[in-house]
């Protein structure tokens, strides 16, 4: 008779760091479905970010600044090198783009609505021009895109700035997709395409095939705007030293640059966790490109993917960004993954926080969806008060921080305000690591 072992002391089971829960839950998906996994959004694996730096505040060293009378200004001119009307913004935080057909038309009115009452600009995405957003957008950046869905060039010169999209955070060197279910009668009209087809973005620009090119496409852009616009080029966090160098060399005004972190409406996810950087490895570079042109200030530098708060925005500032640009947080902002609609999430088979299937328009909100009956859940008047009242706040705390580091502007914060919690942040931003004077690959260290 065998000996019962029951109550002997077991082994605790072990999940596999490789073979993890949601790693064996996409093998069966894709086992099952033999097509890959589409989501919106940006890289949900945690990589280093801004959280990963702090400010050095004023104490004896340094003088702070009093934040009831002495001023912090937040303004910014973007479009100084060629254009005749630059874009004169209240803060240094802009609506990246996002394209009505992936979001609803009262979606891209409170984006519009909420942008203009803050002083700041929003941005068209694919897909054209819509006149809410036109209409609510005091100042609105008309975007290029490689696959020329909704190109008019009437929209072009009614626009403030043209942002000519060579790659985007997400996916660099990929392109993006509308499903067919999102494509209604009104999408289908702007993007000249049929309704109720799947639609995917080109990977490159049909009109040039390198920087020569390029330099061509925005002169001919100039030249339809009567050189009034400015002309910003926006490219993936992939390789931003040389991609900042190029788009300067080919004339643009404001370079735009996306950290991985940034989220897109629809594409493969193997591309969202698996392609480009995060923004924090990013940005430095790019401003190295900046100097080394002699191009810093000059040819403003935009840089977006994962932006969240003041902190967030100010930490970019010292690193020497010009202006940074939020999408997802925007739409977090109006009331998406809302949890008032947490039943209705449930009922998708996600949860609050976790919603990314955008590209099947079933948003409960009513903000990624083409839905009649969900868009019309969603007020863009109160969408546009909230997207304010959020820009207000992340300004506010931008300036606090500016002020605890004695600066009477936002631009003048500096890599030296700055100190790294881990060895990747420090090692990416080029600032010391806290409690040293060290950061990994230091010149002159050897190290």
């Amino acid at each position: 008779m065998a000996k019962d072992d029951s109550s002997a002391p077991r082994t605790e089971p072990i999940q596999s760091w490789t073979f993890s829960k949601n790693i064996n839950a996409e093998i069966r998906r894709a086992a099952a479905t033999g097509i890959y996994d589409i989501r919106g959004g940006g890289a949900k694996r945690r990589v280093p970010h801004f959280d990963d730096l702090l400010f050095l505040g004023a104490s004896i060293s340094r003088y702070p600044l009093e934040g009831y009378r002495e001023k912090c200004d937040t303004r910014v001119t973007l479009g100084t090198r060629y254009a005749k009307k630059p874009i004169e913004l209240d803060i240094p935080v802009t609506i990246a783009g996002m394209s009505f057909g992936a979001l609803s038309g009262p979606a891209k009115e409170a984006l519009g609505r909420g942008a203009t009452l803050a002083g700041t600009s929003t941005t068209t995405g694919d897909g054209g021009m819509t006149p809410e957003e036109r209409g609510h957008s005091k100042k609105l950046v008309y975007q290029y895109l490689p696959s020329r869905y909704g190109m008019n060039p009437d929209d072009l010169r009614k626009a403030d700035a043209i942002e000519v999209v060579v790659g985007q955070g997400a996916k660099p060197g990929g392109g993006g997709m509308l499903l067919g279910q999102k494509i209604s009668d009104r999408v289908a009209e702007m993007r000249n395409l049929p309704k109720g087809i799947d639609q995917r973005s080109a990977c490159r620009h049909p009109d040039w095939t390198g920087p020569d090119d390029l330099e061509i496409k925005i002169l001919e852009l100039r030249e339809i705007t009567n050189w009034e616009k400015p002309i910003y080029v926006k490219v993936g966090g992939a390789r931003p030293y040389y991609d900042t160098t190029l788009a300067v060399k080919a004339g643009a005004d404001v370079v735009v640059l996306d950290g991985m972190q940034g989220g897109t409406a629809a594409t493969q996810d193997v591309f969202i966790e698996h392609v480009g950087q995060p923004i924090l490895a990013c940005i430095r570079d790019a401003v190295q490109a900046l100097q080394d042109l002699d191009m810093h200030r000059e040819v403003q530098l935009i840089v977006s993917g994962g932006i969240r708060s003041g902190a967030d925005v100010a930490k970019a500032m010292a690193l020497g960004a010009d202006a940074v640009a939020i999408g997802t947080a925007a739409l977090i902002a109006l009331g998406d993954n809302d949890p008032r609609w947490e039943e209705e999430y449930q009922r998708l088979g996600t949860t609050t926080g976790a919603y990314d299937d955008w590209h099947e328009g079933r948003d409960p909100a009513g903000i990624t969806t083409q839905d009649p009956e969900l868009m019309a859940r969603f007020d863009p008047i109160e969408g546009g008060r909230r997207l304010n009242n959020y820009l207000k706040v992340m300004t506010l705390e931008a300036q606090t921080l500016a002020r605890a580091c004695g600066k009477s502007h936002v631009h003048n914060l500096e890599p030296e305000d700055l100190v790294a919690l881990t060895m990747e942040a420090a090692a990416m931003a080029r600032v010391p690591l806290s409690g040293t004077d060290w950061w990994p690959g230091k010149p002159g260290t050897g190290f």
